[in-house]
């Protein structure tokens, strides 16, 4: 697979929602409701968040939209197009997030999704994220989650 990934720029917003519009239809008959990243302004997001687009053989595939905190990194979205969903498009985009909290100096991933996005959970507890709480919401629950990362102590030192 040849991908490219490149932070987005406000002429890229519109693209923008139309993909995360695509990721997110599934869920709606399982919540029975629009997802919130599916109402999300994303003139706005473009502007004040950090939002990288992955590239596939030259179509946009998936982004990451994330939020730097004092510590963390928050995952405000991450969502692909459901013609690359399985193919390993979150796996780059959650990577590209770690990556991008390692040059932040963050101590770590956060995010939060939908109890019943089953397999989104299953996704983020495979790639090392843990839950810390759940809460009700909108008459469902909210699912927290977390990924510390390790410190990186830089290159390995000669001793004499």
């Amino acid at each position: 697979m040849d991908f490219q990934i490149r932070r987005a720029t406000a002429g890229d917003a519109p693209e923008v929602a139309l993909l995360t519009r695509a990721a997110y239809a599934k869920w709606v008959p399982v919540i029975g409701r629009e997802p919130l990243p599916m109402k999300a302004d994303y003139e706005a997001a473009v502007r004040e968040h950090l939002v990288d687009l992955l590239h596939v053989d030259g179509v946009l595939a998936g982004l990451v939209e994330m939020i730097p905190e004092p510590q963390w990194l928050l995952i405000e979205n991450l969502a692909v197009a459901p013609a690359f969903q399985g193919r390993g498009c979150a796996r780059i985009l959650l990577a590209q997030a770690e990556q991008t909290a390692k040059v932040l100096q963050l101590a770590g991933l956060r995010l939060f999704t939908n109890k019943q996005f089953a397999s989104n959970v299953d996704l983020y507890l495979h790639q090392g994220f843990v839950v810390d709480r759940e809460e009700p919401f909108m008459g469902g629950f909210t699912v927290y989650m977390s990924k510390p990362l390790a410190p990186d102590n830089g290159p390995p030192v000669a001793l004499d």
